[in-house]
């Protein structure tokens, strides 16, 4: 600049008056999303089971008029009117991040079909109830909003002992891609992400039941190792950030190499 005068650069992502939905914000990838959505900007709407959790997870956040929403999603019913309540107290929502998420690890002889259920309840059915409240018109922006579903690379590869999982997952992905379809003449983007192996709570309870030897050999999978939820959640809320107006429909990979090879 002349004269040495160094303007300030525009952030690249501004949540700025932004009201977000995380669910699954107690733990894991959707604490670490919820994080950083406070860091941009966003107030963030925590949702989740654990209540101490949520505390925890608001604990780590910017300062901010931040929401906790204690809420189990396994009950599908109790999303619609949560979510007007929540637009009655905070105004109305950009969006949210579908981040809540159950896994079973069981090869298909042990499958059974009370915990197929329960995924897909809380994986699939309770992402497509929220969609359904947080768009209606007198809930969302509008402007138009974002909404992201947490999916999984097992949605799109295969591997042994999640064929539930994966049914549940691929289901995601493909609900996103016909969602962003059709709310795309209301400037609502809709977009998945699909994370590889990423150090969690929930996937260490399920990499309990591997022996050292398949922990091992499904690490050395990954050619970036695994990875950590902050990874994820730096490309969720990119995702997310109004400045992306023209992603939409998409399903972004983050597997640290996984499907590359």
């Amino acid at each position: 600049m002349p004269g040495g005068i160094k303007m300030k650069e525009k952030a690249f992502v501004d949540f700025e008056g932004k009201n977000v939905i995380v669910t699954g914000a107690s733990s894991g990838i959707g604490r670490a999303i919820a994080v950083e959505l406070s860091r941009q900007g966003a107030t963030v709407i925590l949702m989740g089971r654990n209540e101490q959790e949520l505390q925890t997870t608001a604990g780590l956040m910017a300062p901010g008029e931040h929401l906790k929403v204690p809420l189990d999603l396994r009950d599908p019913s109790l999303i619609g009117p949560k979510i007007k309540e929540i637009g009655e107290r905070v105004g109305r929502l950009y969006g949210f991040c579908h981040c809540a998420g159950i896994v079973e690890t069981r090869p298909l002889s042990s499958m059974k079909l009370e915990g197929l259920r329960e995924m897909l309840d809380v994986n699939l059915a309770a992402g497509l109830e929220l969609a359904k409240a947080v768009c209606r018109r007198d809930i969302v922006e509008e402007g138009g909003g974002s909404i992201l579903f947490i999916s999984s690379i097992y949605g799109l590869v295969g591997m042994p002992g999640q064929i539930g999982y994966s049914a549940t997952k691929g289901a995601v992905s493909a609900a996103a891609r016909a969602m962003a379809a059709e709310l795309a003449r209301r400037k609502i983007r809709v977009n998945s992400l699909s994370p590889g192996l990423v150090k969690t709570d929930m996937i260490a309870k399920s990499m309990a039941l591997l022996s050292k030897d398949q922990v091992k050999a499904l690490e050395e999978a990954y050619p970036l190792g695994p990875g950590l939820p902050e990874d994820i959640a730096r490309a969720a809320v990119f995702l997310l950030a109004p400045q992306n107006r023209w992603i939409t429909g998409i399903d972004l990979v983050v597997d640290g190499g996984y499907t590359a090879i």
